[in-house]
């Protein structure tokens, strides 16, 4: 069995009564289960991890106790986080008690996960990594868009998604002509703010919402304009908000005459998650701001659909969490394997897939000016590296350096952060392992 997260952890108990009542011992046949569990966490975000009431445990586990001949305290104590033993029955403490096998889903969140549960094993039962990690991966065939498949059929060769994690295969992108790549990117942008410009007019003619909605809803983005995106749930440790930190150094970037710069951003935040909300309303707010000249859009109603609108057609995909709170992320992923770099803080998958010249990244900062410090990161890295190169063309309108980073970012993605790669890894890790004892 493989656990994805705490949530659903208690499974564990029903397979321990199911061999107890074929004639196992409680100690044997929590054994097993173990060898044959695989437990991935996902999350340093605290509220990712369920924690119970004691009280609600023995309202609806109680009976558990005898069936598995545990008394109430051994059973309380399978969930215990020896850290903070009066919290609560924590299930991410359960399901590494119970599981054999434990993953992070990145190399940088395995380290963190490893720092947030050292109580959990004796110090002689562990070198310090009880948790390993495995970094996610995308589904390639879901996420590659189709015009762009069919210029990979082109130039990989037309079995290319059948051999996706196989580096050599990827070499194959450099034999695709620069004009060629540039040209299908522009119309996925094309295809992508066409888009948005008919969803803001649904809301116009259908909604009746006001005209200034329309515009933050992005019906003045253009197609020809340096093009960001921003797309993820909204909540503190995302802080899409970032890049307004000094709205007058943005307007400057945004309003540039020459080398004008807009931003995407959609995304939704949990209904109790009342910050992430005061986030989302900020960044709604800037895209109603005149002084940003129309350059900002808010898109509502964040679906798959947008999503994959989004990763298909923006020139740069912006990611700007708290270090360490990003486990791995995957938009990321998703928009490097259509062509579009990434301007990341250096955290999650990005330090593994980070090269220098698949796109951008820098370190973030700490103490009280972190956000101040991040931000004028992301601005000294967009006037300085990021605009200057895309805008350098020639006389046909082409960036030859932007289309070599947009290579170089589906080069490094593609076989590295594919579901493909993934599954493989979990097979060779622990799925062979934990069939031993099944």
């Amino acid at each position: 069995m493989h656990l994805n997260e705490g949530h659903p952890a208690f499974a564990l108990l029903e397979r321990i009564r199911e061999r107890m009542q074929g004639g196992m011992s409680y100690k044997d046949a929590a054994a097993q289960v173990k060898a044959t569990t695989i437990f991935t966490t996902h999350t340093p975000v605290p509220a990712g991890h369920d924690v119970f009431p004691f009280d609600l445990m023995d309202k609806y586990f109680s009976r558990y106790y005898p069936l598995l001949g545990l008394k109430r305290e051994d059973f309380i104590r399978l969930g215990s986080n020896p850290s903070d033993p009066n919290a609560g029955f924590n299930m991410t403490a359960f399901a590494l008690t119970m599981a054999g096998h434990h993953n992070g889903v990145s190399k940088r969140h395995g380290e963190v996960a490893n720092q947030m549960w050292p109580s959990l094993w004796p110090a002689q039962e562990t070198d310090g990594k009880s948790i390993d990690y495995i970094t996610n991966g995308i589904h390639v065939p879901t996420w590659i868009e189709p015009r762009m498949e069919r210029l990979f059929d082109k130039y990989l060769g037309s079995n290319w998604l059948k051999d996706h994690d196989n580096k050599v295969v990827w070499e194959r992108i450099d034999d695709i002509p620069e004009d060629e790549l540039w040209n299908v990117h522009h119309h996925l942008k094309v295809k992508l703010i066409d888009y948005v410009r008919y969803r803001a007019r649904t809301r116009w003619f259908e909604d009746r919402v006001s005209p200034t909605n329309v515009v933050a809803g992005g019906s003045l983005l253009e197609p020809y304009a340096l093009t960001i995106g921003f797309a993820r749930r909204f909540a503190s440790d995302k802080r899409a908000d970032l890049v307004f930190f000094d709205k007058e150094r943005l307007k400057r970037i945004l309003n540039d005459r020459w080398h004008p710069v807009q931003i995407i951003f959609a995304g939704k935040a949990h209904p109790a998650d009342d910050e992430g909300k005061r986030i989302l309303q900020r960044v709604f707010n800037f895209a109603h701001d005149p002084e940003l000249g129309g350059r900002i859009a808010f898109v509502e109603d964040y679906d798959e659909l947008l999503a994959q609108y989004m990763v298909h057609g923006v020139d740069l995909w912006l990611n700007n969490p708290i270090p360490p709170m990003e486990a791995s992320g995957t938009s990321g992923m998703k928009a490097c394997l259509n062509g579009v770099p990434q301007l990341s803080i250096l955290d999650g998958w990005w330090i593994e897939g980070f090269n220098g010249k698949n796109g951008w990244a820098f370190q973030g900062a700490a103490g009280p000016e972190r956000d101040s410090k991040d931000a004028k990161a992301i601005y000294e890295i967009l006037e300085n590296e990021v605009v200057p190169l895309y805008y350098k063309r020639d006389g046909k309108g082409l960036s030859h350096s932007w289309v070599q980073v947009m290579k170089e970012a589906m080069k490094s993605v593609g076989p590295s952060f594919s579901a493909r790669r993934m599954v493989k890894e979990y097979i060779t890790a622990y799925y062979q392992k934990a069939l031993k004892y099944a």
